[in-house]
């Protein structure tokens, strides 16, 4: 986590920063899960659920030696089938604009752009 909030900190996510701090996601009852290859920690994600309206993507990031093998798939994944075994069927993100791996990913995965929402 500690290099998450370091990516987070760095030049694309200066203008904007679109998570929360992990102070905030435990506070907020965030479920937080972590993908391992060979052991290591590879990367995480959270969602949080909002009674059984939407579940929302509260973050995701994999370690960059670890990216192209497929572990922000796997765990976007694991975020949908968590939200549909709490009877949710709509599972909501937002990304940063300049997150284009990530948005791709995203698109590819099902999910659509829409306007911003809980604004």
């Amino acid at each position: 986590m500690s290099e998450h909030r370091h990516y987070r900190g760095t030049s694309g996510f200066r203008r904007r920063r679109h998570g929360y701090s992990i102070e905030k996601l435990i506070e907020q009852g965030v479920s937080f899960f972590v993908t391992r290859q060979g052991g290591v920690a590879a990367g995480c994600g959270g969602i949080e659920l909002f009674g059984t309206q939407y579940g929302e993507v509260k973050c995701m990031y994999v370690c960059p030696q670890f990216r192209g093998l497929g572990s922000a798939k796997l765990m976007l994944n694991h975020l949908v089938t968590y939200a549909r075994q709490h009877n949710i069927h709509l599972v909501r993100l937002e990304t940063g604009i300049h997150q284009k791996e990530a948005i791709a990913l995203y698109e590819r995965m099902g999910f659509q752009r829409i306007s911003p929402f809980g604004t």
